[in-house]
């Protein structure tokens, strides 16, 4: 319950925010390291302008970003292997993206975890429409699927050093439960450029979305504007060495920058040319058909 005072008030501690703490404390061993760069979101911001014009409908940018996220990843699949006891890492095929929805609970904002689970195999559609399913699903419900929130909060930080310890065991349980691969914005609720520094994540990559800000550069020997997004790649360094996240992140901004997945929304297949996949784990195909609707 609220308690006014004359120039403070006391306000109830979220019981997610608890749980937040207890989790954030137990990543803080991981060695992780960032990298911050920016890509040229001009064609995609554009291809979605495009879109809402002729069709009325704003799809997600967080679903265009999933979609080259996942994509990057299902060519450079040892950036989200996952640690097995000392001598193994499990890389998975699938690549589970890990987000965050935000929802009003009894007055409350809650940021609640969903995954969207093999992101690679869905087009920005398909991600668009599970995206606003799970922002359009009845909070209490959202709340209820989040296991550690029907624990009481002391059991939080036995319950998530027992998580842990499956994790490090049982990797496919840990897959389960907060799918390969982090995405967090934090560009969406303001505006101009700016990079965020997240704590380190449960998954062995995390992206973190900041803002967009805009640029003069040099087209073609003419001055033009460009918007820049900021993004923050953090990889977990015990298990994904620097030359392949280099590798990934190229690709990422490739796919950013070229509009993936937004050109003939709609219609039926296009081809996309990958660079051949030399990250460990990825795929040995320099060609893959990918759907665009």
């Amino acid at each position: 319950m609220n308690r006014q005072q004359a120039d403070y008030r006391v306000v109830p501690y979220p019981k997610y925010r608890r749980w937040m703490v207890a989790a954030f404390r137990s990543t803080h061993h991981k060695t992780v390291i960032h990298g911050l760069f920016e890509a040229d979101v001009t064609t995609a911001r554009a291809l979605l302008r495009d879109h809402k014009a002729k069709t009325g409908e704003s799809l997600s940018f967080t679903a265009f970003l999933v979609a080259c996220l996942a994509r990057a990843i299902d060519e450079n699949k040892g950036v989200q292997a996952i640690r097995q006891g000392g001598k193994h890492l499990v890389v998975f095929d699938d690549v589970d993206v890990l987000t965050y929805i935000e929802r009003d609970v009894a007055g409350q904002k809650y940021v609640v975890p969903h995954v969207l689970r093999a992101a690679h195999r869905k087009t920005v559609r398909e991600l668009h429409d599970e995206i606003r399913a799970a922002q359009s699903m009845d909070a209490g419900d959202l709340m209820k699927r989040f296991l550690p929130m029907r624990l009481p909060a002391a059991l939080f930080r036995p319950f998530v050093w027992i998580w842990g310890w499956v994790g490090r065991r049982r990797p496919r349980v840990w897959k389960n439960i907060v799918g390969t691969v982090e995405i967090s914005s934090v560009g969406m609720f303001g505006s101009g450029a700016g990079w965020g520094i997240s704590p380190p994540s449960a998954t062995s990559l995390m992206v973190t979305v900041g803002g967009i800000g805009e640029k003069q550069v040099s087209v073609d020997g003419q001055t033009a504007t460009r918007e820049y997004l900021s993004l923050t790649i953090s990889v977990d360094h015990e298990i994904v060495d620097g030359a392949p996240t280099a590798r990934f992140v190229r690709r990422l901004k490739e796919l950013i920058e070229s509009g993936y997945g937004l050109n003939g929304l709609g219609s039926v297949t296009a081809t996309v040319e990958a660079e051949p996949a030399r990250a460990f784990g990825a795929s040995k195909k320099s060609q893959q058909q990918v759907a665009t609707t």
